[in-house]
């Protein structure tokens, strides 16, 4: 095994082992906040001395103990990432943060509050939709001083602005990193294929940033000195709030179909947009959650426009893809909501698309195969 291939497994291992990293991070006397989505600031975490850890739901497990708090038409995420709390999976967390930005994680934050009980903390985090004014982003701030509060309480010291400063500059170059790889894993996809490039992603939910990008950086710089691969399959963006089921990703491979890019909530749409670094880093870290755009999940006054259907159908094009895939998560109204602007933007492009209907319960993904081969036929008339 070559030392890219080491590089690419073991951040491969990572992604499927949260259960492992915690428990390492926990033998070196680290105290860990699980994060929930969706853009809960993670560097109030790191700053505090903490681990944050990604919370969006698992592939491997089937929902029995969460039923008793949820209902039938929670997503999978929601109801799975409770399921994992309950049934000792991240018993060693010291804490978790549940942001309410859609209507499921809403009330499910009253959910993760009532099941939890005495067994960890649980900071709530509401941010505004209407984020632009100067009343969205102080009440952005008012919500991230009341988190940094509480884990302080957690951490058993104060987060100085330097050590926030410090933090928003240790993410922001993950972000970047991260970025760079999205970037190389498309001129690459010969190696990097949509299997290992989710598991990639993945890992970094689950790492300190500053050990994942060092990891990162190390096997960019790999990729970066191998000539650009000539790809005789096709390409496509994905789109979506999560698609990182390896089973899923493998009837990519099948078909010879390699992600050029993504709009996808659980990789690029978290990375593409840094904090600024100012000597008010709390505001900083509310000016990039008011700089956050094209998101199906956040307000946008301009949405007439279908601004995020034309963005989706320019990733497209820019990317060199062919067509464009969309996960659409089981229960998920912005989603389905959003799905005729969307479908319009990519027919008004002509852009080929499919949508598949996912959850985290999923095992049988026979009917996605055979989409995903009709689709590579179409493509490839394209290519």
């Amino acid at each position: 095994m070559s030392n890219m291939d080491t590089k690419i497994q073991e951040l491969i291992d990572i992604s499927r082992s949260p259960k492992a990293q915690l428990k390492k991070y926990k033998e070196q006397g680290k105290k860990v906040i699980g994060v929930l989505p969706y853009y809960a600031p993670e560097e109030l975490v790191h700053a505090a001395g903490m681990v944050p850890m990604g919370i969006w739901g698992t592939n491997t497990k089937t929902i029995t103990r969460a039923k008793e708090y949820c209902a039938t038409f929670y997503c999978t995420i929601a109801q799975l990432a409770l399921e994992m709390l309950l049934d000792g999976t991240m018993d060693d967390l010291d804490g978790i943060i549940t942001p309410s930005i859609c209507d499921t994680l809403r009330p499910m934050t009253q959910n993760f509050r009532v099941a939890m009980g005495e067994k960890m903390p649980v900071i709530f985090l509401a941010h505004p939709q209407n984020r632009f004014e100067e009343f969205g982003i102080k009440f952005t701030m008012d919500q991230y001083h009341d988190v940094k509060k509480q884990l302080e309480k957690i951490a058993s010291k104060a987060i100085t602005p330097e050590e926030l400063e410090h933090s928003i500059k240790v993410y922001n170059a993950c972000r970047a990193e991260l970025r760079r790889f999205v970037k190389l894993a498309n001129d690459h996809c010969d190696v990097i294929t949509p299997v290992k490039r989710s598991g990639i992603i993945k890992a970094h939910w689950f790492m300190l940033k500053e050990e994942y990008t060092e990891m990162l950086g190390a096997l960019n710089d790999g990729l970066e000195a191998l000539p650009v691969c000539d790809w005789k399959g096709t390409k496509v963006v994905t789109s979506g709030i999560i698609c990182d089921n390896p089973k899923l990703l493998e009837a990519f491979e099948k078909n010879n179909i390699a992600i050029a890019a993504d709009d996808v909530a659980h990789e690029s749409r978290w990375f593409k947009t840094d904090a600024p670094e100012t000597n008010d880093p709390v505001r900083d870290l509310a000016i990039q959650y008011t700089n956050r755009d094209h998101d199906v999940l956040l307000y946008d006054p301009k949405s007439a426009e279908n601004r995020r259907g034309e963005f989706v159908a320019n990733l497209v094009k820019e990317s060199g893809a062919q067509g464009l895939v969309l996960f659409m998560q089981q229960f998920c109204d912005p989603e389905e909501m959003e799905y005729p602007y969307l479908k319009k933007a990519l027919d008004a492009a002509d852009i080929p698309h499919i949508k598949l209907g996912i959850d985290q319960q999923m095992r049988d993904f026979g009917q996605v195969e055979t989409s995903l081969q009709a689709l590579a036929d179409v493509l490839s008339m394209r290519v």
